[in-house]
């Protein structure tokens, strides 16, 4: 007993020690990582300094010893704001704006004189250390987990550290300060272009860099210092390229989710950067050197130019419209537990951000083009101007990748429900005794009730559900669902995706049994699919609760020319029925349903002595599914909806960028590979890209 008790002692403090371990493993890893950032501040701190006393040393200039004595009190008391009133945001807001400022005073401070004093040697060697050490910071961090990645376009310290930068640049002459706040959005428009991971964020972040070391955009008279402003405002956003886990939506939610006002005004306010822009440029045309190249380059491209931005401020702000919309539903659905990006799905987002993106390269290549006909090197407010525009682009181009790419594509479903669960022997429904007619229509609400669901958690729009105790005739079967298989989305093209759901009476086969002893075989609803279909590449799901699925599930599984699956359900006959419940209609869609609507639902289809089993097949063709890609005749559409007439030559010129395909031997390639895998080894879960599942067990 001792013993017992003695090794049960010994036992929990093990793990508990063992524990503690960990706990202080990890402490001490987060706070070694929490010093080695203060080093990099502290190793800043001494450098701007020293550096700011050697200019009052050489200069003499009293100002200087002012405002160094200033931004050491200013520093004093965010110390004792941070340590003594626990105001941790107000203390790190006002240093990291007086870093921001001192360092901009480092920057453009002359020093030239005594350039080769040995403090001032000092002071770049400091200024070089803390880049080291910021970076390595910045990397340690990442590495160790210590950062939680938070949707935000700009963090509080690179937010008053730009300011501060800013507010120093007013030592210099009025234009070159123009220059250099310009040249301050510019990079702050770049940290949000990286932090969002647009397509064409490195491209930019490299002509940013090139073009800081022109001298008109009065890059200052200390260079380290300002690589040292420029590289630690850069780093984290860099870094987080490669390290950031959040989704699309997740890095755009400052934007996505802000008011409909607010975005409204952005477009309002990139429009009048855009102009901005296009007005210095024509400042080229007052410069007589090479004007015979100059003035028809300019008018050509301008007129370009214009039209090419001129689209891009109607796709901005069509785009709002239909996220407007997206809102409206989302928040109405909010209960729901219905995401953005589930609803931008439903609305047809994908296809416009696809075309979108197309359009908005044109934008980037005319900004491009006239930037380089009416290149102006000595003047430092259009250089600026243009690494704000290149950026403000590359983030709407990037977003409308991004979500092009992302977005699930539309979907529309059918349901219908025959509650009667006998045939006779030619074929013809039979109606239950009256016994059972009660237990049959709360079977059949539920069935009902649960596919409604499913198509609301999914964002299905929803074509019909119908229920019919005495059946439906051939004809009436196939008017509905013609008209079901033909229905688009409000923007001209095809559903992504056709879902359609059957529950009755089945023979053998597999054939839905029908009114007057008509019957639908699946090749009589493949050639509806087909004749409604066409050339498009739209996928039909048929999801099948009834006692006869596996020859359809196994047919299907043959069918080479189109993009079909079939979810079905295998009934398992119970011997005693005193073990276990025979299994019934609508025992398949309850748990399907409930698998693919709850998270946290514990339903397993490999569970042994399951009554109902699932199963489900697909068509030779399905891996080479890809969402709809706009096609010649969609884009003409999409533009006869939302542009003016005068713009639609540039149709020709966006046709033919969607029918590039540089990569199709690669593509083959994986596509032969996607085959044999889902020939080979079906996988017991199938995720259909629409955000629900066909499961087998």
């Amino acid at each position: 007993m001792c013993r017992s008790l003695r090794y049960c002692i010994s036992h929990c403090l093990y793990t508990a020690m063992t524990r503690l371990e960990e706990v202080n493993r990890e402490v001490n890893m987060h706070s070694s990582v929490r010093y080695l950032g203060y080093l990099a501040r502290i190793n800043l701190l001494v450098a701007i300094c020293l550096g700011l006393y050697v200019r009052w040393e050489k200069t003499a200039d009293s100002l200087i010893l002012v405002i160094f004595i200033l931004g050491l009190f200013v520093l004093g008391i965010a110390s004792i704001l941070y340590y003594y009133f626990s105001m941790e945001a107000a203390s790190l807001s006002l240093s990291n704006l007086w870093f921001g400022f001192l360092l901009g005073l480092l920057c453009f401070l002359d020093n030239t004189p005594f350039k080769k004093d040995v403090k001032e040697e000092v002071t770049k060697y400091l200024l070089l250390t803390s880049i080291v050490l910021r970076i390595l910071c910045a990397l340690v961090e990442r590495i160790c987990g210590c950062v939680r990645h938070r949707p935000t376009l700009l963090t509080t310290v690179e937010f008053l550290e730009l300011v501060g930068f800013a507010i120093a640049s007013t030592i210099m002459l009025v234009e070159k300060s123009v220059s250099v706040i310009l040249l301050v959005v510019g990079l702050a428009m770049l940290i949000i272009d990286l932090r969002m991971k647009s397509f064409l964020a490195i491209p930019n972040l490299v002509i940013f860099g090139v073009l800081l070391f022109f001298s008109s955009l009065e890059t200052p008279q200390n260079p380290i210092a300002f690589a040292c402003f420029f590289i630690c405002l850069i780093t984290d956003p860099f870094l987080d390229i490669y390290f950031s886990g959040l989704s699309v939506t997740e890095r755009w939610k400052p934007y996505l989710y802000r008011g409909r006002i607010c975005r409204r005004f952005s477009v309002i306010f990139i429009g009048l950067i855009e102009l901005t822009f296009f007005i210095l440029s024509a400042f080229k045309l007052g410069n007589p050197y090479l004007w015979y190249f100059v003035i028809p380059g300019f008018s050509i491209f301008g007129i370009f130019w214009m039209v090419c931005h001129i689209i891009f401020l109607i796709t901005l702000w069509g785009f709002h419209t239909k996220l407007n919309d997206c809102h409206k539903v989302y928040y109405t659905h909010r209960a729901d537990n219905n995401s953005l990006d589930r609803v931008m799905a439903s609305k047809g987002m994908r296809h416009f951000c696809l075309i979108s993106e197309q359009l908005v390269f044109f934008s980037l290549l005319a900004t491009a083009i006239l930037g380089a006909v009416s290149w102006q090197p000595t003047n430092g407010i259009f250089l600026s101007m243009f690494l704000i525009v290149l950026p403000l682009e590359s983030m709407a181009h990037g977003l409308f990748h991004e979500l092009g790419n992302c977005l699930g594509g539309t979907c529309v479903g059918y349901a219908v429900v025959i509650p009667t669960n006998f045939c006779s022997p030619d074929g013809q429904p039979t109606l239950l005794p009256p016994d059972h007619v009660q237990e049959l229509n709360l079977r059949s609400t539920g069935m009902l009730n649960a596919i409604q669901r499913f198509f609301a958690y999914h964002m299905i729009e929803t074509y019909g559900c119908d229920y019919s105790t005495s059946g439906f005739s051939l004809d009436t079967l196939h008017s509905k669902l013609k008209a079901f298989l033909e229905l688009r989305t409000t923007d001209g093209p095809r559903h992504d995706t056709y879902v359609l759901y059957y529950s009755g009476h089945t023979h053998g086969t597999g054939e839905w049994a029908l009114a007057g002893g008509d019957t639908l075989r699946l090749d009589t609803l493949l050639e509806w699919w087909r004749e409604k279909n066409g050339s498009f590449c739209s996928r039909l799901i048929i999801v099948l609760d009834n006692e006869n699925s596996i020859p359809w599930v196994k047919e299907v599984r043959k069918i080479n020319d189109q993009y079909i699956a079939v979810q079905g359900a295998e009934m398992t006959k119970v011997v005693d029925l005193e073990e276990a419940d025979p299994a019934q209609l609508g025992d398949f869609t309850r748990d399907w349903v409930e698998y693919n609507c709850n998270a946290n639902s514990n339903i397993s289809w490999t569970e042994k002595g399951r009554a109902v089993k699932a199963v489900y097949g697909v068509s030779k063709r399905w891996s080479d599914y890809t969402l709809h890609l706009p096609t010649g005749s969609d884009v003409a559409k999409h533009w006869m909806l939302y542009f003016p007439r005068i713009t639609y030559p540039l149709v020709h010129l966006a046709n033919w960028l969607c029918g590039l395909n540089l990569f199709w031997i690669c593509k083959a390639c994986f596509r032969c590979l996607k085959r044999l895998k889902m020939r080979w080894f079906l996988p017991a879960v199938l995720d259909t890209g629409q955000g629900f599942k066909l499961v087998k067990s």
